[in-house]
């Protein structure tokens, strides 16, 4: 089995990776003439890092990222409302804690070992902008079609070409959601933000009715995310970025910023994940803010389960007509199975992702002076109460999307 993937992010690399581990021709068509540099998302949850380990590369990961065993819930007021434990999920995962690392560390990790296996291939300054496929292709298959008009055919295609994907352009289907009445801005800094705001977490939802903020610790940087008007240029924005900043924290003089970039958030789902011989997986696929870290997780675990439903479906060598007749048998009973993982995927970016994500966004900005003080209450309640700990946990890691029992009580000795 000869499988496209259109884009070499996290969530393309990994497919190709999990792929070519099982076994799978992989060609990826990359539209970059190198891998992206941009930081971008950070947060590596406890089942992406079992799937990751699980590729081998997650020794790797570890070696260049931050063990985040809690994060932090505060109060741009008060300080620090709850922090939360992620050892709690011990009995649930061997992973109890977030690990912190730019993406575009992963990246170079996923390509170094995509390299080593003798049936893949990485093809930079090759965008995919269309697909033929079913009617076009006598054995049923799918090309791959660069701007230029190159071409490359294999039996299936994974879209993991971005929020922008040529690839769901194509096939014409609708990105239907919402974006979100501000922008967000993303500076990066090496403050040492514990130095000027007394200990901190490696991760910091900082709740405010106007000014919330996020605070998330990189290998490299502090990074500060806050909420910015839709309406404003964006010179002006970056021009008052060192204001904003000194209110959160003041160090007398202005704050060492070594990037700043805004942009728009979005919460969209598209209409189906498969069509044909295409799977869309990630940001093609799903976009979401980006509070709690859900966006890149999720395309990650969308891979790996296209992967695994794919390579179960490899042919064997046709020798004759009973061959034919069960790999006609096969092929019908993993086109059921590619159906329902592709449909299963689009439900949980529905009913969690999107869910959990609009969640985060819409408590951390709350203004209503009632419900504040309730969702803060609440707060220092779950961090005193394990169990309800727990719970919140195995939801917020995403753990609770992978595995409807998860929520059973651990038995413990």
């Amino acid at each position: 089995m000869h499988v496209l993937i259109a884009g070499a992010g996290p969530v393309g690399l990994t497919a190709a990776l999990a792929l070519a581990r099982r076994g799978c021709e992989v060609t990826v068509l990359e539209a970059g003439d190198q891998l992206a540099a941009e930081s971008r998302a950070s947060t590596f949850h406890p089942p992406t890092l079992e799937m990751l380990d699980a590729l081998g590369v997650g020794a790797d990961l570890l070696a260049r990222g931050l063990v985040a065993p809690t994060f932090a819930y505060r109060d741009r007021r008060e300080g620090l409302i709850a922090e939360l434990d992620l050892a709690v999920l011990a009995g649930d995962t061997p992973y109890p804690y977030r690990v912190q690392c730019e993406q575009s560390k992963l990246t170079r990790i996923l390509l170094a070992h995509l390299a080593r296996q003798p049936a893949a291939r990485v093809r930079f300054g090759w965008p995919v902008v269309s697909v033929r496929q079913a009617a076009d292709n006598d054995d049923g298959g799918v090309v791959a079609v660069a701007g230029d008009g190159r071409e490359v055919a294999g039996d299936w295609l994974i879209a993991a070409d971005g929020a922008s994907s040529a690839v769901r352009r194509a096939l014409e289907l609708p990105f239907d959601g919402i974006t979100y009445p501000e922008r967000f801005l993303v500076a990066s800094t090496d403050e040492d933000l514990p130095a000027l705001l007394g200990p901190l977490a490696y991760v910091n939802y900082v709740f405010d009715p106007v000014e919330w903020s996020v605070l998330l610790r990189t290998p490299d940087h502090w990074r500060v995310l806050l909420p910015t008007p839709d309406d404003t240029p964006d010179a002006h924005e970056l021009g008052r970025l060192d204001e904003r900043l000194r209110a959160i924290a003041d160090p007398g003089r202005p704050w060492r910023v070594a990037h700043a970039s805004l942009y728009r958030v979005h919460q969209r789902v598209a209409a189906a994940f498969r069509r044909g011989r295409v799977l869309l997986a990630g940001d093609a696929a799903h976009v979401n803010n980006p509070l709690g870290g859900l966006g890149m997780n999720s395309g990650i675990h969308d891979a790996v389960a296209y992967a695994e439903v794919l390579a179960s479906g490899r042919a064997a060598p046709d020798g004759g007509e009973l061959d034919r007749a069960v790999t006609a048998v096969a092929d019908g009973e993993l086109d059921r199975r590619v159906t329902a993982v592709a449909d299963e995927r689009r439900r949980i970016a529905l009913t969690y992702v999107q869910e959990v994500s609009d969640q985060n966004y819409r408590r951390i900005r709350v203004t209503d002076p009632q419900l504040r003080a309730a969702h803060l209450a609440g707060l220092r309640a779950l961090a005193e109460d394990p169990a309800a700990a727990r719970a919140y946990l195995l939801r917020s890691s995403m753990i609770a999307s992978l595995r409807p029992d998860a929520g059973a009580p651990v038995a413990r000795a």
